[in-house]
């Protein structure tokens, strides 16, 4: 059955951690005061800067913070979760525990009459090949059950060290060319055109990339509307100009709304 709302609030890609309390501040603002304004909050995943595994939330007040602040909204609004490419590993221990309802990736949605199709946004970057190799084996469930049957240290190593090979990567790429680094990682017609396709609708929205925008695209004779959500990062104004955003959608449409200025 699909989902069917009023209104609805869409964010993605904050990358909580400890180490960005201003970024941790806002979103907990969010959840006590723009949230409870719409009835549906959808979270499209790499909320947390890594995750690797509901047991290791248990250790981590900053994660259990989170958890309380989640299960608190999740009483006021209904509220879901997609997986990203950081924390595909958040399981139903922490979803029972903060109320959330895990979407597959994609889905379908209904806000206010219109139908919308809802990804993280990593498997639409399929000029990556090196990334989509990667990334169909740490989605095997068997993969996943080996991981988290290590000493958490050694789990927390493994991702610290993957997070230090992407930035490296990226940095590679920028280096001999933005354009062609945005390219490799960005988003395709093609697989855009085939998640619509097969969801049969013309409405799609997603993160990750951080290139937060609203698109109008066609592939042949596929015509469809695209917003990428943005990125959050209040903590680095020396690197990128501080943002923090949602998209609202509600009977006057869908607009993004900036949420360092409320």
């Amino acid at each position: 059955m699909i989902p069917q709302y009023a209104s609805a609030l869409l964010i993605s890609d904050l990358h909580l951690t400890p180490s960005m309390p201003l970024t941790a501040q806002r979103f907990f603002d969010f959840c006590e005061k723009d949230a409870p304004k719409v009835e549906a909050v959808f979270i499209l995943g790499d909320l947390f800067e890594y995750w690797v595994g509901d047991d290791a939330a248990l250790h981590s007040p900053f994660q259990q913070e989170v958890k309380r602040a989640l299960a608190t909204l999740s009483t006021k609004v209904k509220t879901y979760y997609l997986h990203g490419n950081r924390d595909f590993l958040l399981g139903n221990q922490f979803l029972s525990r903060t109320g959330m309802t895990l979407m597959q990736d994609p889905s379908k949605i209904t806000i206010a009459g219109t139908d919308y199709v809802l990804c993280h946004g990593d498997s639409l970057c399929t000029a990556d090949l090196g990334y989509q190799i990667f990334r169909g084996w740490v989605r095997k469930p068997w993969i996943q059950k080996l991981f988290l049957r290590m000493p958490l240290h050694w789990r927390r190593s493994i991702a610290n060290h993957l997070r230090s090979n992407s930035g490296r990567k990226y940095q590679r790429l920028t280096q001999s060319s933005l354009q062609g680094a945005q390219a490799k990682t960005d988003v395709t017609l093609a697989a855009c055109a085939a998640v619509l396709r097969e969801q049969s609708a013309n409405q799609l929205i997603h993160g990750h990339t951080h290139l937060p925008a609203h698109h109008q695209e066609h592939l042949q004779d596929h015509a469809w509307q695209r917003w990428v959500l943005s990125d959050w990062d209040l903590d680095h104004p020396e690197i990128v100009r501080p943002r923090a955003s949602a998209l609202m959608i509600d009977q006057n449409g869908v607009c993004y709304t900036d949420l360092i200025k409320t």
